[in-house]
């Protein structure tokens, strides 16, 4: 055997006895206190779903945000996407803190001496709130941060669509103008060669609610003096 392989075997000799040592959580508590770790840093963490968390529940989440706002092009499939993300965080606060709270009052139960469980329990509670308050304040700055993201994104995307819809109006009351004129001198059009996105069936429809909203608003004399 070369002195090369004496090494690696060495190395490897040392690493096996290094894991058999690790000092990761073994017991369960310690084990429940790891994964209150990971739900800790879950709050401000890039990642939004945690490995405790349930996919597809926080994919329906998502799936109620898209069909509330129905987003059309990149930006606003970012932003409500973002108040998805935002949201799945802020509700995850209460479970955090009171896990965390019901860890940290366990470890206080064994120090109160009292026949009375629930009396046991209060008080395992505070000293769990007196210890652990910075923490618990930490919490409670992230789920501020958090809400106020929530905020000023549902305001970007509002603004953001009633611009674009604002937009989408006046493009279609150009289009339902040229639409009729064609139709007038019966001559079939298009509306994609004058750039427009919608299809036939949708100018007519806008028409058709346009003539009705305007019948709808007119005023008793207006509708006699039409029909005379």
């Amino acid at each position: 055997m070369t002195p090369a392989s004496n090494g690696n075997s060495g190395r490897a000799a040392i690493n096996r006895a290094n894991s058999e040592h690790s000092t990761g959580p073994r017991t369960t508590a310690g084990k429940q206190r790891s994964s209150l770790n990971a739900l800790r840093h879950g709050l401000t963490g890039h990642v939004v779903v945690l490995p405790t968390e349930d996919q597809t529940a926080y994919q329906r989440h998502l799936l109620r945000f898209v069909d509330q706002f129905q987003p059309k092009g990149a930006l606003e499939e970012q932003l409500v996407q973002s108040l998805g993300d935002t949201t799945w965080r802020l509700n995850r606060v209460p479970a955090t803190e009171a896990t965390f709270l019901t860890l940290a009052a366990e470890d206080h139960l064994d120090s109160i001496h009292t026949n009375e469980p629930r009396a046991a329990g209060a008080l395992a509670l505070a000293q769990a709130f007196h210890q652990q308050c910075h923490a618990l304040a930490n919490i409670s700055i992230y789920e501020q941060r958090l809400a106020r993201l929530f905020d000023r994104t549902l305001k970007q995307l509002h603004e953001i669509q009633a611009e674009r819809r604002q937009h989408e109006r006046s493009q279609m009351i150009d289009a339902a103008e040229i639409l009729q004129m064609h139709e007038d001198r019966d001559i079939p059009y298009d509306p994609a060669q004058d750039g427009f996105v919608f299809s036939t069936s949708e100018i007519h429809t806008f028409i058709q609610r346009r003539d009705r909203l305007d019948e709808a608003y007119c005023g008793p004399e207006d509708h006699l003096a039409a029909a005379s």
